[in-house]
């Protein structure tokens, strides 16, 4: 018999398969996602001014259909992610970005988000942080379909696009290479200098949109799910889109 084709006992142990680096994507990929912001934003804002005249009829004004672009190309940027990890890569692209619902659920998340609003306006009020009059904002209240999208927009799209991106895609690549904090806290600073143009770059409102970054971060690292950090974050948009409509359009968020 052929003492090749008898079973080896004892015999050396099978080879480890290397692991996978965790994310599978790299900076190369980053650079990719960025190169296409400017021409899908070219072409969102080409869509919205075509779609214009149906806009007004519906009575959307000129800083709604700014919203409105800005959305199409959040959907846009959204989608060449998804088409780049699908052809490069065969992945899914929810279950990639951890779009999963977290082991404990979502309350804490819902529950959180609300919290950590007053907290930041109560840190805004110890720093002393000028009122801002959101200028774009204060356009969207001159109707009814103005404000749903004003809600829908800063309460649901906002954070839906903003936490795929930042938690999602980007959060985990900087914690690869930089490590949790690091990772964390860069990537909580580029997004609050993402939202510095709206505060005209006071430094005290900065700093607040930085905390939040911070805490939303931590919510996806503690708990693997980047549903949970969006669910924080659109309950915490929520709680200061309420305070802007009942304040009459005022923020110090």
């Amino acid at each position: 018999m052929d003492e090749l084709s008898e079973p080896v006992v004892g015999g050396a142990e099978e080879t480890p398969q290397p692991k996978e680096r965790e994310p599978f994507w790299g900076y190369d990929d980053l650079g990719v996602f960025l190169g296409m912001g400017l021409p899908l934003l070219l072409a969102s804002l080409m869509f919205v001014r075509l779609a214009e005249p149906l806009g007004k009829r519906i009575g959307l004004g000129q800083m709604a259909s700014l919203l409105v672009a800005q959305f199409v190309w959040y959907g846009l940027w959204l989608t060449a992610l998804k088409g780049l990890l699908g052809l490069r890569y065969r992945r899914p692209f929810w279950r990639s970005l951890a779009w999963v619902l977290p082991p404990g659920g979502l309350w804490l998340p819902m529950l959180g988000g609300p919290l950590l609003a007053v907290a930041t306006g109560g840190l805004g009020v110890l720093l002393r942080a000028p009122k801002v009059e959101i200028a774009p904002l204060e356009g969207l209240l001159g109707s009814p379909a103005s404000i749903v999208l004003l809600v829908v927009g800063v309460a649901v799209l906002g954070p839906l696009c903003e936490e795929l991106a930042f938690r999602g895609f980007l959060m985990p690549l900087l914690i690869r290479s930089l490590g949790v904090v690091a990772g964390i806290g860069v990537t909580a600073l580029l997004f609050a200098l993402l939202h510095g143009p709206e505060y005209g770059w006071s430094w005290r409102h900065v700093l607040l949109i930085l905390g939040a970054g911070v805490a939303f971060g931590l919510v996806r690292w503690r708990s693997r799910s980047t549903l949970a950090a969006a669910v924080m974050h659109a309950m915490y948009n929520l709680t200061f889109v309420s305070a802007f409509l009942a304040g009459g359009g005022s923020a110090t968020k």
